[in-house]
């Protein structure tokens, strides 16, 4: 049976932090960061919810924490397509529309996309359809040979960076499914002698071949602010922009055909 204390330790060495760096984080005495952690001490609901922040744990696992810990969950987890979901829905999708003619989706924890504006429908004319049944995973849509791979010039560089943000999301949130999909692209490449830094990925662009041209694209991510339910924190809206002007009147040019 886990223990609130078991889990927080878990957490608190997977961010490699100390008891004293998490105790000052958090405003308490390092012997209670130990009396918790040992079951000698029982943590209100708050204070597992204040260690948690400090902790960055996702919402789903401080709703585990509260339950090891004796308490209620506190963050509910609705679909984007719940009635009571409606008026984040219609935003996510003004957000994904405004965007046109310039490709935009939103993707899930796992890499599933969940939804996407016009523009993406360019993109996966070739696709082989097996990729294509939902729920479709951008990362294998991506790094499959039957996917977009084999239009990706730069598709060393773009598997880098897919490498990196995939590690970094497994360090932080220890998803099972994160990790096999880690498995099934990047196992067999062995030790990662260098990532790029998380800072310098906007500046990395996608190189397509496109109806005989190639088009440049860099992308950004949107997570919504102090999300209260866990599908919000789970989900982030994925931007991507022409890195040129020729590129930018491409995409214009195929938006008007589409019309």
């Amino acid at each position: 049976m886990e223990t609130v204390g078991g889990l927080l330790r878990e957490w608190r060495h997977s961010r490699q932090l100390s008891q004293l760096d998490l105790a000052l984080a958090a405003g308490v005495s390092p012997r209670y960061v130990s009396l918790v952690e040992t079951g000698r001490s029982r943590p209100s609901a708050g204070m597992v919810l204040r260690l948690a922040a400090q902790l960055e744990v996702p919402l789903r696992h401080r709703n585990r924490l509260l339950v090891a810990a004796g308490f209620a969950p506190r963050y509910r987890e609705r679909p984007l397509d719940e009635p009571d979901m409606s008026a984040v829905r219609d935003a996510v999708v003004r957000v994904l529309r405004a965007h046109e003619p310039y490709p935009a989706l939103v993707l899930d924890r796992r890499w599933n996309i969940v939804l996407a504006n016009a523009p993406i429908d360019l993109f996966l004319a070739d696709v082989d359809p097996d990729l294509l049944v939902p729920p479709v995973n951008l990362v294998r849509l991506g790094l499959d040979p039957r996917g977009l791979a084999s239009r990706i010039v730069n598709l060393a560089e773009v598997r880098s960076v897919l490498r990196a943000r995939l590690s970094r999301q497994v360090a932080r949130t220890g998803d099972p499914v994160v990790g096999a999909l880690y498995d099934e692209f990047f196992a067999a490449d062995g030790p990662q002698e260098s990532a790029p830094a998380p800072e310098s990925e906007v500046a990395t662009s996608m190189v397509f071949r496109f109806q005989g041209r190639e088009l440049s694209l860099f992308s950004t991510i949107t997570t919504f602010g102090t999300p209260q339910d866990i599908t919000l924190d789970e989900i982030s809206i994925e931007s991507y922009y022409p890195a040129d002007g020729a590129g930018a009147a491409l995409l214009r040019e195929l938006a008007d055909g589409r019309s």
